[in-house]
């Protein structure tokens, strides 16, 4: 089901970029920064979200398209599980794409988050250009950035994601 809730963004800026550093299963601390020049998509999920469930192969087969070409895909794991249990379940769902850890505090670099799963588009100038809140696809994705760039937007503020909404 779409849900979409109109909450303003109030992301944490440098120099009108969002900022974060948050590490992964392997303990790498990611930067948006370190993406400088290609499209960064953030999706905020947990094991126990059953939307994000249903959503997380969309995830894989956007990634499969995009990866070591024009778009980073980075997922937050937003919830406390162990290790060896997150790396289990991303094995048992193929989900290559690089995953940061979190911890579960509604605040985020993009601000409160209220829903999940929540997915947010860095430009390749790291400013957020959208964001969606609920499940998204694969097609969504492709269409907003095909969209934006098609159209020389990359850098407009921030809207939802949805093909529904122009």
């Amino acid at each position: 089901m779409w849900m979409s809730l109109m909450m303003p963004v109030t992301p944490a800026m440098a120099d009108g970029r969002v900022a974060f550093s948050l590490p992964d299963i392997h303990g790498k601390v990611h930067t948006p920064s370190e993406y400088s020049g290609k499209w960064v998509v953030v999706n905020y999920w947990a094991t126990s979200c059953a939307a994000c469930l249903k959503e997380i192969p969309e995830l894989v087969a956007f990634h499969k398209r995009h990866q070591d070409r024009d778009v980073v895909l980075l997922g937050v794991d937003f919830e406390e599980i162990p290790l060896p249990w997150l790396k289990d379940f991303m094995d048992s769902v193929s989900m290559k794409y690089t995953v940061l850890r979190s911890d579960t505090s509604p605040e985020t670099p993009f601000g409160n988050l209220m829903v999940l799963p929540t997915t947010f588009i860095l430009s390749p100038a790291g400013e957020l250009v959208a964001r969606q809140v609920g499940a998204v696809t694969a097609a969504d994705l492709d269409a907003y950035l095909k969209r934006k760039i098609d159209t020389g937007q990359a850098n407009l503020p921030a809207t939802e994601i949805s093909t529904k909404i122009r």
